[in-house]
This record gives C-alpha cells, structure tokens and sequence, in this order.
C-alpha cells in the first residue's frame, strides 16, 4: 500500500469505521434527515414531487456530508489536538483533508444508496443527464467540504462547530428550494432563494432530470454559479490549509 493510499485509509479509519462500528445508531440519524424531508414532500404533493424531493435527498445529503466535516475537524482539532499532530507530521493538508472528506461519504453511505436507488427507480433519465447530475452534487460536496473546512479552522469549541453546522444546513437544504422546485414560492419571496448556492444546484439537477423547464441561458448561469462558488470556496479552503501549515 503506498503512503498515500495508508494516509487516506487512516482518515476513513478514523472519521467513518470506527465510529459507524462503535456507535450504528448514529447511522439512524444520517439516514433518517434526508428521507424524512422526502417522505414529507411526497405525502404533501400526493407523490407528484416524489422525483425532485429524491433530487432533494441527495442534494442535502451531499450538502450536509461537507458541513459535518466542519464538525469533525473542529472535535478532532480542538478535543484530540490531531490536527497539530498532521501539521507536524509529513502529510499535507489537502491529503488529511481529502481522506476526511472520503470518510464523510462512507460515513454518509447509508442514506446515499437508499436516495441512489429511489433514483433509479423513480427518476427516468440517460446515462448522460445521470452523469451531469452527478457532477453537481460532487460540485457541491467540494464546496460544502471546502466550506467546512475553513470554519473548523477557525471554531474554537465542538459547541459552536454544531452551531455552524446546523444553522448553514438548515439555510442552505432545508429552507432553499431543494426539495421542491422554485417556482412554487412567490415571487416577492423568490430573491431569497438564490442567495443560497443550493438553489442553483436544485435548479440545474431538476432541469437536467426534466422535472422542470428552464431556458439554456439560465441552465448555463446556473451551471457558472456552481462552478464559481466551488472554485471560490476551494480557494477558501486551499488558503486556510496552507495557513495551518505555516
């Protein structure tokens, strides 16, 4: 096994395994958050928004995947004093922290195979739309990781790591438009809506499904949007690693 490989390993070990192995009712909690939004929507649009709100399930869980990784990365930072250890250690920010993220999924497995089976069951799409649907969501995993990360570094207490955590996810896939389409809200409200980076993801992913109708201009804002705000976020992230390191 090479270095990076056993270093990445360590990570998932440590972030994901052994806690799924010590503690399985935790993995209750990761499965139940998103699907009980699904399970919500759907009785309420009497199964006709079944498609999107599964769009929805995984766009939250992906979302909620990177800001628990803030939480994480504070707890071991601030409780454990393990990031000061990889600081010192030859392993470089972006490995440590890419394992971490690794870790989140296997973490958040449990609810991604339910959502990634309702999907194919349930959301009638090419190889090709499948695809570009799966790079959004990966999109925005990026920049809820990147997002997360940054405020780890900066969280002094698990305490108010939580707080970040809840607070940005209920904002960002919860109140947006990503368990129902936007133009279900009225217009005087709509401008909220896209001051989260949610919104352009549920958008594009809806549109793409054929559950909406959006003009190519808008699909290709929204696609930009995406794409900036993960590469800004990136930034962010890169910045603040490389500070740890100093």
């Amino acid at each position: 096994m090479s270095k990076l490989s056993s270093q990445l390993l360590a990570s998932i070990l440590v972030n994901a395994i052994y806690e799924m192995r010590a503690y399985p009712v935790i993995l209750i909690n990761t499965l139940i958050s998103p699907l009980s939004f699904l399970i919500l929507i759907f009785f309420v649009s009497h199964g006709d928004l079944l498609g999107v709100a599964i769009l929805g399930g995984m766009i939250m869980t992906m979302f909620q995947s990177g800001m628990f990784l803030q939480a994480d990365l504070s707890h071991l930072k601030n409780d454990f004093r393990l990031q000061e250890m990889v600081v010192a250690s030859p392993t470089g920010p972006g490995t440590y922290v890419a394992g971490m993220a690794i870790a989140e999924i296997v973490y958040s497995s449990p609810a991604l195979l339910v959502l990634v089976i309702l999907f194919a069951l349930f959301v009638p799409v090419t190889w090709f739309q499948a695809t570009a649907i799966a790079i959004i969501l990966l999109l925005m995993f990026l920049s809820s990781v990147s997002l997360g990360f940054a405020l780890s570094t900066i969280s002094s207490d698990i305490v108010q790591s939580f707080g970040f955590s809840r607070l940005i996810t209920t904002l960002f896939s919860t109140l947006a438009p990503v368990y129902y389409p936007l133009t279900l809200i009225p217009e005087p409200f709509r401008v909220l809506a896209y001051l989260s980076p949610t919104t352009y993801t549920a958008r594009l992913a809806q549109a793409l499904a054929g559950f909406t109708v959006v003009p190519t201009e808008v699909m290709l804002m929204d696609a930009a949007v995406v794409i900036s705000l993960s590469a800004i976020f990136l930034y962010i992230g890169l910045r603040k690693a490389r500070w740890r390191e100093r």
